[in-house]
């Protein structure tokens, strides 16, 4: 009778063992969404992320979901703190979240990669990161979304007031939608998933963005024009739950936020490839075009009153970014 029982508990024992080893694997999983499509710098760094930290970190697997599969930033954002999504790589919209984070609303701003990272070793890990720290979130490492650039079905874009009365699609950052205002343009906030059906169907006449994001949604394919505009650096961030990530065992957390920073170089490396290889690819498709970047600059100087005004530390955000960029 005992041989029975015992031979009966081996066996619900193999018999459940491999549903336990799912079980724990399916536990380990991390979800990181995102709103980039395939080919573009977003989908290239996180697929390399994830295959870094798959790689390296044992018992954890990076699981990536590009084109807004888990939602827009937004809900991305609010499903970090609920736990369904492990990371997220907000761009933009994360001025909305925090003031502060305006600073990189402000046009011309940071004048290359190299100022970027002085910005971001001298000034965001000090400043900038713990702001978000206070509203729930935690950011383990600054990537790039890119210098944006405007495409539209009017007119090439060379001044300013060449914007007049342009309907022209922006990201759900309130200071960008100052700007754009402020140079004539009517600005209209849209998530990006939504922007190509809005230039093909004409509710919009043009958007910006930096240019792996333009290629990689193929705006090409429904936009007479391309203006290399530059007006706004925009870096992306490896976003997570402060209360979720603190789930995890501290070793974890250490190795994959060193992986994540390490990543940086990767990603300045791979953008700086992307904005070369994709403008030759769309000369064949649109009309391309410089703008008069001192015009725009020119022009710009409200946004930056009204910022240091409106936003505490704001004037002093911006003069200390400013002051990092004059060796460049």
């Amino acid at each position: 009778m005992k041989r029975k029982k015992l031979f009966i508990a081996i066996l619900s024992l193999t018999l459940f063992l491999p549903v336990i080893l799912v079980i724990q694997a399916q536990a380990a999983d991390l979800k990181f969404g995102h709103v980039g499509a395939p080919g573009s710098l977003f989908t290239i760094s996180v697929e390399e992320f994830a295959k870094r930290v798959n790689a390296e970190v044992e018992g954890y697997k990076v699981v990536a979901f590009g084109s807004s599969q888990l939602g827009k930033d937004r809900e991305l954002l609010r499903k970090l703190k609920l736990g369904t999504v492990d990371f997220c790589l907000p761009s933009t919209v994360m001025s909305s979240v925090v003031d502060e984070f305006g600073l990189f609303e402000m046009p011309y701003l940071v004048k290359n990669r190299l100022h970027m990272r002085a910005i971001r070793d001298q000034l965001f890990w000090s400043k900038l990161a713990p702001a978000v720290e206070k509203q729930g979130y935690q950011i383990i490492a600054v990537w790039e979304n890119g210098f944006r650039n405007i495409t539209n079905n009017a007119k090439p874009i060379k001044y300013p007031e060449d914007l007049k009365g342009i309907k022209l699609r922006t990201p759900k950052g309130a200071w960008r939608v100052k700007m754009f205002k402020s140079y004539g343009a009517n600005p209209t906030p849209m998530a990006l998933s939504e922007v190509f059906v809005a230039l093909q169907t004409g509710v919009i006449d043009g958007q910006e963005n930096p240019m792996a994001q333009i290629y990689s949604q193929k705006f090409q394919e429904v936009q007479k024009y391309l203006s290399l505009t530059g007006h706004v650096y925009t870096p992306a961030y490896v976003t997570v739950s402060k209360k979720h990530w603190a789930k995890l065992p501290p070793e974890v957390r250490g190795k994959i936020a060193s992986i994540a920073q390490g990543m940086q170089e990767f990603v300045y490396m791979k953008a700086a490839q992307l904005d070369d290889e994709l403008l030759e690819k769309m000369e064949s498709a649109v009309s391309i075009n410089k703008a008069d970047k001192n015009a725009f600059i020119g022009a710009s100087s409200a946004i930056y009153e009204e910022f240091g005004q409106k936003v505490p530390g704001g004037a002093e955000l911006v003069k200390t970014a400013q002051a990092l960029g004059e060796m460049y």
